[in-house]
């Protein structure tokens, strides 16, 4: 396995990562491989993401009827 060496961190970031392992339950360095393999993570979805299938999923039904809406008159919003 790798090491790596991280030089000249402020005192404020170690001591926040201190305590977010200490939320985790782990050590300070099991904290960091897992931001590090998060960071470094691949897309688990080849297809773009949340918003890629959002597109998919308006593009095949915006011309279905909405049930819900059927006979729905909205209400003008009035100024004075």
């Amino acid at each position: 396995m790798a090491q790596l060496v991280v030089r000249d961190l402020e005192d404020d970031v170690k001591a926040k990562l201190r305590r977010r392992a200490a939320a985790h339950g782990c050590s300070m360095e099991e904290e960091v491989r897992a931001i590090l393999r998060d960071a470094v993570r691949e897309p688990t979805s080849p297809s773009g993401g949340w918003a890629a299938r959002l597109r998919r999923y308006s593009k095949d039904r915006l011309d279905q009827e909405i049930p819900e809406l059927r006979g729905f008159q909205p209400n003008p919003a009035k100024f004075d």
